[in-house]
C-alpha cells in the first residue's frame, strides 16, 4: 500500500518518552500477541494485490468488510473504484444496487448487519489510519447510492453512465495524469462517501482550478461540481448560504447568481461565434478565467461587446425588422437579471459561485 517493503506498523513506540513501566516497544500496547496476530493477519489479507475487498486510490487504501458474509463485499470496491478500461463494466451492478435499495433489499436482517470501513496510509515505517467508519449494510447501501446520485450527469452515447472514482480524480489532475492526483485528496473523498459527510473543499477547488486552467468544463469535472455543492447544501457545508441543488441540466429557474453569470456567457460566446464563424479566440480564451473570478470588470467589457457582434450579425444580412426580432428573441434568451451591473457580492466571485458559473458556463 505504498509503505516499506519490509513491513510497516500500525502501533509502535520509537521514543523512550512514549514507554511507561519499563516496557518498550510493542509491549506498551494494550493488545495482546494473539490479538495482534488476528488482526494483522486479517489485514494483510485485505490488503493483498488480488483483494477485491480494497480501493487503492493514490497512496489512500480503504479496506472493508461485513461482519458475516455479504456478497456487497465482492463487488464494491470495483464499483466506486473502476479499475477497468470499460467504464461500463459495472453499470448493471450498480443499477441492481439502486433497485435493491429502492424496493427494500436491505430490510431485514441484511440490513442491520454491521459494515466496517478503515481507511489506510503509509507514513515512512508506519501505517496511518485515516477514517475508521461502521454503520449498518443498509446504510453504507444509501450512502453508495447516493454518491452515484451526486454524480449523475446528462451525458452523451459514449460516456459512461457511472464514473470511477479514478477517473473523477484524474479530471482533476494536472494533464490529466494520476501521478498529478492530489495527495489526499482520494482517501477524503472516499471518507466522505462512506460518512455521508460533504464532499472535500478541495475537491471542488481542484475541478475549479482545471476548468480555468483549460478553459473547459468536460462531464467529469461537472460531476465534481454538482457534487461538491449539492452536497454541502444538503450538509450545510462549505455553500450553505445557497441551497438551490445543482440539477443535471440546464436549470433555468436557478436563481444563483454564479450560475446565471456562467448562462449568459455561454449566451454571449454564442453570438460571437454566430457573427464571426471560424474565429480561433473567442470570449472564452480571453475572459474565461476574468468573468468567473472578478465578474463585474469582465462582464461590463463583454456586454458592450455583445452589441458590437449583433450589429455585425444582423447588418446587411436581414431586413430591419427582421433583424430587430431575432435582436429581441437573443434578449428574451439571456439571463438578464443576473447581469452584473447590480451592486452586491458580485464584484469578485468566491469558490462556490464560481464553480456555478464554471457549471453553466
Amino acid at each position: 500500500m505504498g509503505a516499506q517493503t519490509s513491513g510497516a506498523n500500525i502501533v509502535s513506540f520509537n521514543l523512550d518518552a512514549f514507554n511507561s513501566y519499563a516496557k518498550s516497544q510493542g509491549a506498551n500496547a494494550p493488545v495482546s500477541q494473539a490479538a495482534a496476530f488476528a488482526y494483522t493477519t486479517a489485514l494483510n489479507a485485505l490488503l493483498a494485490r488480488d483483494s477485491v475487498q480494497r480501493v487503492q486510490v493514490g497512496d489512500a487504501s480503504t479496506v472493508f468488510w461485513a461482519q458475516t458474509p455479504e456478497p456487497m463485499e465482492d463487488w464494491l470496491a470495483q464499483l466506486i473504484g473502476g479499475g477497468t478500461d470499460d467504464p461500463d463494466a459495472h453499470t448493471q451492478q450498480v443499477k441492481a444496487l439502486f433497485d435493491a435499495v429502492r424496493s427494500g433489499g436491505f430490510g431485514g436482517t441484511r440490513g442491520a448487519t454491521k459494515f466496517y470501513v478503515l481507511g489506510l496510509a503509509p507514513n515512512a515505517a508506519r501505517i496511518a489510519v485515516r477514517f475508521w467508519h461502521a454503520a449498518p449494510l443498509a446504510e453504507i447501501a444509501q450512502r453508495v447510492v447516493n454518491w452515484f446520485e451526486d454524480l449523475r450527469m446528462a451525458r452523451g452515447p459514449n460516456d459512461a453512465e457511472f464514473p470511477s472514482l479514478f477517473r473523477l480524480l484524474t479530471a482533476v489532475a494536472v494533464q490529466n495524469k494520476a501521478d498529478n492526483i492530489p495527495p489526499r485528496l482520494g482517501g477524503d473523498i472516499v471518507r466522505s462517501l462512506f460518512m455521508g459527510t460533504p464532499y472535500p473543499a478541495h475537491w471542488l477547488q481542484a475541478a475549479v482550478q482545471r476548468c480555468r486552467a483549460e478553459r473547459q468544463v468536460n462531464r467529469l469535472r461537472a460531476a465534481a461540481i454538482k457534487a461538491c455543492l449539492n452536497r454541502a447544501g444538503h450538509t450545510k457545508g462549505i455553500d450553505s448560504q445557497q441551497p438551490w441543488e445543482m440539477k443535471e441540466m440546464l436549470d433555468p429557474d436557478n436563481p444563483s447568481p454564479g450560475y446565471r453569470l456562467g448562462r449568459l456567457f455561454a449566451a454571449l460566446e454564442k453570438i460571437q461565434e454566430e457573427a464571426s464563424p471560424g474565429l480561433n479566440t473567442t470570449i472564452r480564451e480571453r475572459y474565461y478565467g476574468a468573468a468567473s473570478s472578478t465578474p463585474v470588470a469582465a462582464f461590463t467589457t463583454l456586454m458592450r461587446l455583445k452589441n458590437h457582434h449583433l450589429a455585425k450579425l444582423n447588418k446587411g444580412t436581414v431586413e430591419p425588422g427582421e433583424a430587430a426580432g431575432r435582436d429581441r428573441g437573443r434578449h428574451q434568451r439571456l439571463p438578464i437579471s443576473s447581469q452584473p451591473s447590480r451592486p452586491g457580492p458580485l464584484r469578485h466571485r468566491l469558490l462556490p459561485p464560481a464553480a456555478r458559473f464554471l457549471y453553466q458556463a
